[in-house]
């Protein structure tokens, strides 16, 4: 639907896809936090949306049409101002797309100092990295490698090893998930005390450790955390590429900074680079390669709820044991399960499980067969960002829009690599009939 109206406005083309729609980003940093502020207008929320929050959709990018056309403009700008000024540093949409609303809606269109108002805003954004490039990581790396290399197998020889059993926290760690659930839900009771006895337990510690030991249903490789049952220690690196990222934890050192630094907008809220280096290798070999206690028991959380999706009904079956106790499905995988299994496009995948095929349709079909492999990966991600900046997790209902969070953006990206799938598909077809 959104893909609907956005097709009806002219001038956004530098903010869409090759078929039309918004791209993903547009989504994620533009029309989510500033035009539709789904926590604000409620109606805009669901996946699945009522009439009425089909209208109040329409009707709030109508009404941001003037700006959002002004947005592509300076994008376009910004990125012609980017390549005169040489800069080849982060992600033009990622860094550029919040500022390019902010320029529409303070100046409007780009007029005759459009250039000089470019050139401002790209040096002050690009002078708050605080001397945190790429570049600078591949000197640092480089020139103190041997040092970096002790610390590493310094750090891997201390890891925390015991024989736990991935299974052995699940009871309490299914009831803690209910109760984050409810504690959105306006019935806080359990939640507080469940969260403050799973974390002095250290249920995630536990749960990350028990991914160093090899388990043939639920190790690192099953996960889709690793290529590997037993993940070993990871390198130090001397590049990256975000279309080569290995799986999280069989990621470099180099890999892991290199990501804190393409998502983030303000470098200069970031610790100095040799901190940074150095405390990513304590943290590569503690337990989920997190240090925080509440991000680890989020991490182990997520593995529960992941284990027990199944958007295809039918073909994709939870794990067994997890997230089925005597009284059926938990709370939230009924919560997360049938917001997936409404999706229209999972329909589409249901039919390519059933009658195979191959290509972009079958690939996402195959993801829903296994969904706890996106969402742990997905999971993981958020979770190491948030470490890495020490934004730990203090209350369940924190916790648990974390958890969701990460599910919808899971169905978010199918449902856009299945969209732009079919209309691939639809002008492949239109170009043989012609």
């Amino acid at each position: 639907m959104l893909d609907e109206v956005w097709r009806e406005l002219d001038g956004v083309g530098a903010l869409s896809g090759p078929n039309g729609g918004p791209l993903r980003r547009t989504v994620k940093l533009i029309l989510d936090p500033l035009v539709l502020r789904p926590m604000q207008h409620r109606l805009c929320a669901p996946s699945i949306l009522t009439a009425d929050g089909v209208t109040l959709v329409e009707s709030l990018l109508l009404t941001r049409a003037d700006t959002l056309r002004a947005c592509a403009a300076w994008f376009t700008v910004l990125k012609q101002t980017r390549r005169a000024l040489r800069i080849t540093e982060g992600n033009a949409q990622d860094l550029y797309f919040q500022r390019c609303f902010e320029l529409a809606v303070v100046h409007g269109e780009p007029g005759l100092a459009a250039r000089s108002v470019a050139e401002a805003t790209l040096r002050e954004i690009h002078e708050s990295t605080g001397g945190l490039t790429t570049s600078a990581l591949k000197h640092f790396v480089a020139e103190h490698d041997s040092r970096l290399r002790e610390l590493l197998d310094l750090a891997w020889s201390r890891r925390p090893l015991a024989s736990y059993d991935p299974r052995d926290q699940a009871r309490p760690l299914l009831e803690l998930l209910d109760a984050c659930t409810l504690f959105n839900s306006g019935d806080p009771a359990d939640a507080g005390p469940l969260l403050v006895e799973a974390m002095q337990n250290r249920a995630g510690t536990h749960r990350g450790i028990a991914l160093w030991n090899a388990d043939a249903t639920e190790g690192a490789d099953e996960l889709g955390l690793s290529a590997f049952e037993t993940p070993g220690q990871p390198g130090i690196g001397a590049s990256a590429s975000t279309a080569t990222l290995a799986l999280p934890l069989d990621r470099t050192i180099f890999e892991r900074v290199f990501t804190v630094l393409q998502a983030s907008v303000d470098r200069t809220e970031l610790p100095d680079l040799a901190e940074l280096v150095t405390t990513e290798i304590t943290r590569s070999c503690a337990p989920w390669g997190l240090l925080d206690e509440s991000l680890r028991l989020a991490g182990a959380l997520g593995c529960e709820l992941a284990l027990g999706l199944a958007p295809i009904d039918g073909l994709s079956q939870p794990r067994e044991r997890v997230g089925v106790g005597d009284d059926g499905p938990s709370r939230a995988h009924e919560q997360v399960n049938g917001r997936w299994r409404r999706e229209a496009y999972v329909l589409v995948a249901r039919r390519y499980s059933v009658h195979g095929g191959a290509g972009p349709l079958a690939v996402v079909a195959a993801e829903l067969r296994a969904p706890w492999r996106p969402y742990l990966r997905r999971l993981w991600v958020r979770l190491h960002g948030r470490d890495v900046r020490e934004y730990a997790l203090y209350e369940p209902g924190e916790v648990w829009d974390l958890l969701d969070g990460v599910a919808r953006s899971v169905m978010l990206d199918h449902r856009d690599r299945i969209r732009r799938a079919l209309t691939v598909d639809g002008r492949s077809i239109e170009a043989k009939a012609s």
